[in-house]
């Protein structure tokens, strides 16, 4: 099994960030990659498509709006990993009441591909969405 984690702080409160990303179907309104998201099973399950036309389908495993953070699974998608599971979390930081972090990590197994090779498309999947979610934020 193979993980990544990526983090960025940005000018925007823990709750206005949390307002932002923390619904499950929310990707379309942050992440220019992801500009259609349709629920299924009652919201449980996003069917996600991005501008190439690839889809990617994940459920909701968890999410808990007070500690600000969702984990979800991949059931389908065009990634060489199975068994990936990830987590999108918004801290607040001490001190610095206008400021967030937002924590993005995965785990997965490399199916066809390294571990490094894995690794190195979810790191930059998740530093890529958090760059835009800092874009958004700042206007």
């Amino acid at each position: 099994m193979a993980s990544t984690s990526v983090s960025r702080v940005v000018p925007a409160t823990a709750e206005r960030v949390w307002s932002l990303i923390g619904g499950f179907h929310a990707l379309p309104d942050w992440l220019p990659y992801i500009p259609e998201s349709t629920a299924l099973e009652g919201g449980s399950v996003r069917r996600l498509r991005n501008p190439e036309g690839d889809v990617i389908v994940e459920r909701l495993v968890n999410a808990n709006d007070q500690e600000r953070h969702y984990s979800y699974a991949i059931l389908e998608a065009p990634f060489p990993v199975t068994g990936y599971l990830s987590t999108l979390r918004v801290f607040e930081i001490p001190g610095k009441p206008d400021s967030a972090e937002i924590v993005w990590s995965g785990r997965f197994v490399p199916q066809g591909v390294s571990d490094a090779e894995a690794v190195e498309l979810f790191t930059g999947i998740y530093h890529d969405g958090l760059e835009a979610l800092h874009k958004t934020l700042v206007g």
